[in-house]
């Protein structure tokens, strides 16, 4: 339920004034309180004496895994939920489930600002008769209300960066996209000269962003249409495929990529897992955000197509390492299509095996234990390969367009 990563927030006094809250509510209620956003995202928590103030708290599954894993998984949201705090005006009590991994009941206190939930206040559930008083009760609550003051204004913030974000990724070039910078500059403030890395989500399956609380880091989020980014329809496949999430992440170090590829892993999971991500040169300031999001597009653009281990782990690709796919994703879509590969391309044993022997620069040795056949069967369907296109695969030119056009062909 608890997810440690502490957002980055807009104010440098934001974060205390939460600890402040939390605190306050820990001493009206005499127990330990912990807020979370509405995404569950861990904001702030109450301070206590010893280990031994948990009453075991430490122990339930739940928290465990949350703090081993950074997040809280969607059955542990669904299922707390289900006691409808998303929907709930007053405290919440919430009993415990050892079958779901809640060894301790909750007591929740919802946080709303103008009918809108925008995140929790949890505690350990005490006895009725022991716990706190109603007026303790009412009290607390007095303070979610400034809690929720504080995060509806968070959010207000972080949408005014998103969409000036937004405008800048969109904008033509010329007078538009120096107005679009000059209000991204505006809306992060002194944070707008620090070292910021693009990613690039997609296909990104809804036409919404999810909260920055789940990047650390994160200066702004937006969805763009794929078009926009300067693709084609047929460059991404599946019924969402029009839109691309575009995250804007600070950094400490153009040679400490980690919080960028964090980044871009948790969205990929947010996405659903069915999306591909890319990440840009490292870049101080804004003047080359739209260079920098050309570059995001094509890296997510070669993590599709080589196929990073989709099934096993995040497909993540950097500008900075993507070798030939560099040219290929700048060239205008279609214009890298060869006729030499078509009926190549129809048969995939045959496309496959000219693409790892020119992987492997034409070693048939190393290309046929790749491949897991005998070097006998390497020739004969190289053999097949030179007479579908029509290329004598000993000519380094010949090789080089066989190579560019199975390349492209992934794109």
């Amino acid at each position: 339920m608890y997810e440690i990563s502490a957002p980055v927030p807009h104010n440098g006094s934001v974060k205390g004034d939460y600890q402040d809250l939390v605190d306050e509510i820990s001493v009206l209620l005499g127990a330990p309180a912990t807020l979370e956003n509405r995404d569950f995202g861990l904001i702030a928590f109450g301070a206590h004496d010893s280990d031994s103030d948990l009453g075991g708290f430490e122990l339930d599954p739940v928290r465990t895994r949350s703090i081993l894993t950074r997040k809280s998984t969607a059955a542990v949201r669904a299922w707390f939920e289900g006691f409808g705090i998303a929907r709930a005006t007053g405290p919440v009590r919430i009993p415990a489930a050892p079958e779901a991994g809640v060894n301790r009941g909750r007591l929740c206190l919802p946080v709303r600002h103008r009918g809108v939930v925008h995140g929790y206040v949890w505690l350990l559930a005490t006895d009725a008769e022991t716990g706190p008083t109603d007026e303790r009760l009412a009290a607390a609550m007095e303070v979610t209300e400034r809690i929720g003051v504080l995060l509806a204004d968070e959010a207000s913030a972080g949408d005014d960066v998103a969409r000036e974000f937004r405008a800048v990724l969109t904008a033509g070039r010329g007078w538009q996209r120096d107005m679009a910078l000059a209000a991204l500059r505006a809306a992060l403030g002194p944070s707008a000269d620090d070292l910021h890395v693009v990613v690039c989500v997609a296909p990104w399956p809804t036409a919404d962003a999810p909260s920055s609380r789940r990047v650390p880091g994160t200066a702004a989020l937006c969805p763009v249409p794929w078009s926009a980014a300067g693709g084609s329809p047929d460059q991404l496949t599946g019924p969402d495929a029009g839109i691309a999430l575009a995250a804007l992440i600070r950094l400490r170090s153009t040679d400490a990529l980690d919080p960028a590829r964090t980044g871009a892993a948790r969205l990929i999971e947010a996405g659903g897992g069915r999306c591909a991500a890319g990440i840009a040169v490292p870049r101080r300031g804004l003047a080359e955000l739209p260079d920098a999001w050309r570059e995001s597009v094509a890296a997510a653009r070669a993590a599709t197509a080589r196929g990073s281990g989709l099934a096993t782990a995040p497909a993540i690709e950097e500008w900075a390492t993507l070798g030939p796919y560099r040219l290929l994703t700048a060239l205008p879509p279609g214009a890298a299509h060869d006729p030499t590969v078509r009926e190549l391309l129809a048969q995939p044993e045959l496309a496959r095996t000219a693409e790892v022997f020119l992987d492997h620069a034409g070693q048939a040795g190393r290309t046929a234990a790749a491949l897991g056949i005998h070097r006998q069967t390497l020739y004969y369907r190289l053999s097949r390969v030179e007479k579908l296109t029509g290329l004598d695969l000993d000519e380094g030119e010949d090789r080089l367009l066989l190579h560019m056009a199975l390349k492209a062909a992934r794109l």
